[in-house]
C-alpha cells in the first residue's frame, strides 16, 4: 500500500476520522476497507509487541470500544487479528477508559477503541501495557514507525486480510458472547479501585472509615449530583451505584449508551445541557450542588455547579476545575502528612496549565513539575518524580479539565467530583477529620471567608488566585498554520517577537507593569527553562513568561537570574508562579491545529500573598494572545 493514511499517532491515541464517508459528522457504523486494513494492522502491530514484551506466546489484552457508531467495526478488525496472532482477547463491549485501564492491570495490557473528545466520525486506538496507563511518548513512536514501515509494503492489505481469515468463528464468537461477564468483573474491579484511590489507602479499613464519614456528612448535607452521561461509555459504569452508596442522590440525562445528543467535548455550551437539568430539579428537596459532564470514551468530564447566590447553575472552566481538584488534594495530603519530614509533595501539570496551580502549590509547600501536553506525558512524568521521592498524589492538564490521582493513570471524572465533594463534606465534626477548606483558609490568610456552616462550591471558588486563561476551545485559541516544520515556525516567530519587543516593551511596562521576559520549552517529560533559542521546542510546547520589577527575585518566586540589557530577556532558573503572564503555542497532536493561549494573573482585592500588581490588567489576556497570533501570522507567511 502506497498511500500515507490521514492518521494522527500521538501517544494518547491513534486517531482519525473512521467513519467510510470520510465526515467527521458522520454518524454511520460503516468503516470502509482502507479504514479496516488501518485497524487490522494497528492490532497486529500491537500483538507483536506485547507478546515480545510480555515474553509470552499468548499474552492476555483486555479490549473495549466507546459508543461511538463505528466502535464495532473497528474493534472486530481487532479481534480477528488478534485471535489469528495468538493473543487471548478479553472483550468488554461498551466500557469507560478509567475503567479498562484500571482493569488491565489484571491482564498483560489492553487496546481500547476510542477517539476521546473528537466528533462523531472519528475513532482511534489507545494502547497500554498494564501499568494502567496508555505507552509512553518513546514506546508509541516504536509502534507508530513500524506501522508506516509495514503499511508500505506491497503485500499488507493482502497478507491482513489472510491473517484475519485464520481466525476461528468459533473462537471470535466466544469472545462476544463473554463480553458481559468480562464487563461485570471490571465493573466490579473499578468500583473497589475507586475506594482506593478516593481515600488514598490500601487498607480496607481506612477505606471504610473515609467513605462513612463522607456518606454521612453528605446525607446531611442531601447532596446531589447530575450527570449529563450524553451517550458516553460512562452511561455502563459505577457511577450511579457509587454515588448512590455515598449518600448522595444521582440524575441521569442522555443516559442511553449512544445517545450522543449534542457536542462531545465537556467545554462551554455543552455543559449548559447539565446546567439545565440542575435548574429543572431546583424544586426538589435535595438540590444538585454538583453536575458533571463526560466525555465520549468517560475519561474526562467537567464540571457545573449550583451558586446559592445567584440561585441558578454556573459552569466551570476547564483550568478552574482542575484547581479545585488540586486546592483539594494538597489541602488532604498537608492534613494527612502533618509532621512528615519525608513528605515531599509536588504536582504535575501540563505546560499550558494556567500559573493558579503554582500559586496553590506554593500554599502547601509543593513543587510544580511541567510536561509537554499530552496526558502519556504527565503520567510519565509524575511517575519520574514518585521514584525521586517526590508524593505526586494528583496531576494532569488544566488545560482540559478533569484530574489523574495516584494511584489511577488517567483522567477520570469521579476523582474530580469526589476532591470538590471532599471539600465540601470534610469539616468539623472530630479532630480525626480533616477540615480542608479552613485549612486552606489559614493558610492563605482569609480566615474571615471560611465558615463552619454550609460551604458552597462558590465560597470556595472566591478564596482562589485569580487568573485569566484563554479556554482551548475558544476560537482564539485555534489557529491553520502552513508551516509543517515547527521548529522553524517559532525560530521565524523568535526573530518577529525580538523586533516586536523593542516597541511593545514600554507600552507593556506602563500598561501592565511587564519589564522582562524569559523563555521555556516542552518535550515530553523535559521542560527547559531560559532557552535562548526558541526553535528548540520543535513540535513542543513554548511558553513566553511576562515578569514585573520584582521578576529577579527568587525569593518572590521569580527568577533566579538578572535581566539581560535592552533585549528584555532574562537570565537564569524562571518559575511560572511568579510571572504576570505567559503566551503559550504548540501545534495539537490529536488535531490539524496550531494552539495558541495566554495566561495573566487578574488584578482583584485578594490577600497580599495572592496580589502584587499595580494596575488594571481586564485586558492583558487580550491584548497578549492578540500580540502572539499576530506574529505567528507573519512568522508562517515567511518563504
Amino acid at each position: 500500500m502506497q498511500e500515507l493514511p490521514d492518521i494522527i499517532m500521538s501517544a494518547s491515541g491513534w486517531r482519525k476520522v473512521f467513519a467510510a464517508s470520510g465526515k467527521e459528522d458522520d454518524g454511520l457504523p460503516g468503516i470502509g476497507e482502507k479504514n479496516t486494513v488501518i485497524a487490522m494492522l494497528a492490532a497486529e502491530i500491537f500483538a507483536d509487541y506485547i507478546i515480545k514484551i510480555s515474553n509470552k506466546a499468548s499474552p492476555s489484552v483486555v479490549c473495549g470500544i466507546d459508543t461511538r457508531p463505528t466502535g464495532p467495526a473497528v474493534i472486530d478488525a481487532v479481534l480477528k487479528i488478534f485471535l489469528a496472532k495468538g493473543i487471548v482477547p478479553h472483550y468488554a463491549g461498551v466500557i469507560a477508559a478509567p475503567e479498562i485501564m484500571a482493569y488491565s492491570t489484571r491482564f498483560d495490557g489492553f487496546m481500547y477503541v476510542s477517539a476521546s473528545h473528537n466528533p462523531i466520525g472519528h475513532n482511534g486506538l489507545k494502547f497500554g501495557l498494564k501499568d494502567g496507563g496508555v505507552l509512553a511518548g518513546e514506546e508509541n513512536l516504536k509502534l507508530a514507525n513500524e506501522f508506516l514501515k509495514k503499511w508500505h509494503e506491497k503485500n499488507t492489505e493482502d497478507r491482513l486480510k489472510a491473517t484475519a481469515n485464520t481466525a476461528l468463528p468459533s473462537e471470535l464468537d466466544w469472545v462476544y458472547a463473554n463480553a458481559p461477564s468480562v464487563k461485570n468483573k471490571s465493573a466490579a474491579y473499578y468500583h473497589d479501585f475507586m475506594m482506593r484511590v478516593i481515600s488514598d489507602s490500601d487498607d480496607p479499613a481506612v477505606q471504610k472509615n473515609v467513605f462513612s464519614i463522607m456518606r454521612s456528612k453528605a446525607l446531611k448535607k442531601k447532596i446531589a449530583v447530575v450527570c449529563d452521561m450524553n451517550g458516553s461509555s460512562r452511561s455502563l459504569s459505577v457511577d450511579e451505584e457509587f454515588f448512590k452508596e455515598c449518600g448522595m442522590d444521582f440524575y441521569k440525562i442522555n443516559a442511553a449508551p449512544g445517545q450522543i445528543v449534542h457536542g462531545i467535548i465537556p467545554e462551554g455550551e455543552n455543559l449548559l445541557f447539565c446546567a439545565a437539568e440542575m435548574e429543572r430539579l431546583k424544586d426538589k428537596e435535595k438540590l444538585p450542588l454538583l453536575g458533571y459532564m463526560p466525555d465520549c470514551d468517560g475519561d474526562r468530564g467537567n464540571i457545573v455547579y449550583w451558586d446559592r447566590r445567584s440561585a441558578s447553575a454556573k459552569t466551570l472552566e476547564a483550568q478552574e476545575v482542575f484547581a479545585l481538584a488540586v486546592l483539594s488534594e494538597l489541602a488532604y495530603g498537608a492534613w494527612k502528612n502533618k509532621g512528615k519530614k519525608d513528605y515531599k509533595p509536588a504536582v504535575v501539570v501540563n505546560c499550558a496549565t494556567s500559573m493558579r496551580i503554582d500559586r496553590i502549590a506554593e500554599v502547601f509547600g509543593a513543587e510544580v513539575f511541567r510536561a509537554e501536553v499530552g496526558e502519556a506525558n504527565a503520567v510519565n512524568l509524575a511517575r519520574k518524580k514518585r521514584f525521586e521521592g517526590y508524593t505526586v498524589r494528583i496531576f494532569g492538564e488544566g488545560t482540559n479539565g478533569g484530574n489523574i490521582t495516584h494511584p489511577e493513570a488517567v483522567r477520570d471524572p469521579l476523582n474530580t467530583v469526589f476532591a470538590l465533594v471532599r471539600l465540601l463534606v470534610m469539616h468539623p465534626g472530630n479532630s480525626k477529620q480533616p477540615d480542608l477548606f479552613k485549612i486552606w483558609c489559614k493558610l492563605t490568610g482569609q480566615e474571615e471567608l471560611y465558615s463552619p456552616g454550609d460551604i458552597t462550591i462558590t465560597d470556595i471558588i472566591n478564596t482562589l488566585p485569580k487568573y485569566k486563561t484563554t479556554n482551548t476551545f475558544d476560537k482564539r485559541a485555534i489557529m491553520h498554520i502552513k508551516t509543517t516544520d515547527h521548529g522553524i515556525l517559532k525560530k521565524r516567530f523568535q526573530k518577529e517577537f525580538e523586533k516586536s519587543w523593542v516597541t511593545m516593551s514600554p507600552i507593556l511596562k506602563k500598561k501592565y507593569g511587564i519589564v522582562s521576559y524569559a523563555a521555556a520549552a516542552t518535550n515530553g517529560t523535559v521542560e527547559t527553562q531560559n532557552i535562548k533559542d526558541f526553535s528548540v521546542s520543535g513540535n513542543g510546547g513554548l511558553k513566553i513568561l511576562f515578569y514585573g520589577k520584582d521578576g529577579d527575585r527568587a525569593e518572590n518566586g521569580g527568577v533566579a537570574g538578572t535581566e539581560s540589557g535592552a533585549s528584555g530577556m532574562l537570565q537564569g532558573r524562571c518559575k511560572d508562579g511568579g510571572a504576570l503572564a505567559f503566551m503559550w503555542m504548540r501545534g495539537s497532536g490529536t488535531e490539524s491545529v496550531f494552539r495558541v493561549l495566554c495566561d495573566v494573573k487578574c488584578k482583584t482585592h485578594a490577600k497580599p500573598q495572592f496580589e502584587n500588581l499595580n494596575s488594571d490588567t481586564s485586558d492583558m489576556e487580550e491584548d497578549l494572545l492578540n500580540w502572539e497570533r499576530s506574529l505567528i501570522e507573519i512568522a508562517d507567511k515567511y518563504k
